[in-house]
């Protein structure tokens, strides 16, 4: 019965959560689990000595957590800092540069900057108001003149009429274009025994202003005869097809037809 006085005595039953806990962090240890700091609290002593060690621990996060909220309040005024000398640098400027403005516009309100020297300022001509002629008699109404006399409208006009004079002689003396045109023409015979060298004498002998007569061959058309075919340059304006048809067809010893195989302006 000794012995289980002594078993009675023991506190053991009454912490066999703790122990349980102590033999769970053992085994976790043994495993290669980390242990916490209060598997090594659940081993040192009594209940008393592990609420004794809640509050130091307690204090001790609470320091940690007062440091650490020391070091970002140090590190949030260091940027403060920063960041007043950054905006009293900018101010700085703007007042130097404010500064230079005053002086230039200083300057140019006096009239003393280069830039005003160059620079000329041209009044505009005073408008001249109608005169008006004051009479005593109402015979005169009719002669007042409201606006001025009636120089200056011929002075206008003067000057108006040497405009077109000028305008019209620089024109005249701009060499005029002539229009042009090449016309190829089929000179045909009567037949085979047409001398065909006399036929071409005959049209070039045709002469006109604006005719220019150019090269000329013998094309066959068939059971041994041959159409002349000549080319020349004529001034629109001046020849036209019809004279030219015309004024061939009358060698009618010779000449059957004229045909126009081209025609192109030039």
């Amino acid at each position: 019965m000794s012995g289980l006085q002594g078993l009675a005595q023991e506190n053991i039953w009454f912490d066999k959560s703790r122990y349980d806990e102590a033999e769970r962090c053992f085994y976790e240890g043994r495993n290669g689990v980390p242990q916490t700091s209060q598997v090594k609290t659940s081993l040192q002593g009594s209940k008393g000595h592990t609420r004794s060690q809640k509050p130091r621990e307690r204090k001790t996060s609470q320091n940690a957590s007062k440091s650490e909220d020391q070091s970002e309040l140090a590190s949030r005024f260091k940027s403060l800092e920063l960041d007043n000398k950054n905006l009293h640098k900018v101010v700085d400027d703007l007042r130097a540069t404010l500064s230079k403005l005053e002086s230039r516009m200083a300057t140019l309100e006096k009239g003393q900057s280069p830039a005003s020297k160059s620079v000329t300022v041209t009044k505009a001509a005073p408008v001249q108001k109608p005169k008006v002629e004051k009479h005593n008699g109402a015979d005169d109404d009719d002669d007042i003149d409201l606006f001025g006399s009636d120089e200056e409208d011929e002075e206008a006009e003067r000057i108006k009429a040497e405009r077109v004079k000028e305008y019209s002689q620089r024109k005249a003396k701009k060499p005029v274009l002539i229009a042009k045109s090449s016309i190829l023409l089929d000179v045909k015979p009567w037949d085979d025994e047409t001398d065909m060298s006399k036929l071409e004498g005959c049209v070039r002998s045709i002469q006109m202003d604006g005719l220019l007569w150019g090269a000329s061959k013998l094309v066959p058309v068939g059971y041994g005869i041959k159409k002349l075919q000549i080319n020349c340059v004529v001034e629109d304006d001046k020849v036209g097809t019809d004279i030219l048809e015309e004024e061939i067809t009358k060698y009618e010893d010779y000449v059957q037809s004229v045909d126009i195989a081209a025609f192109n302006k030039i």
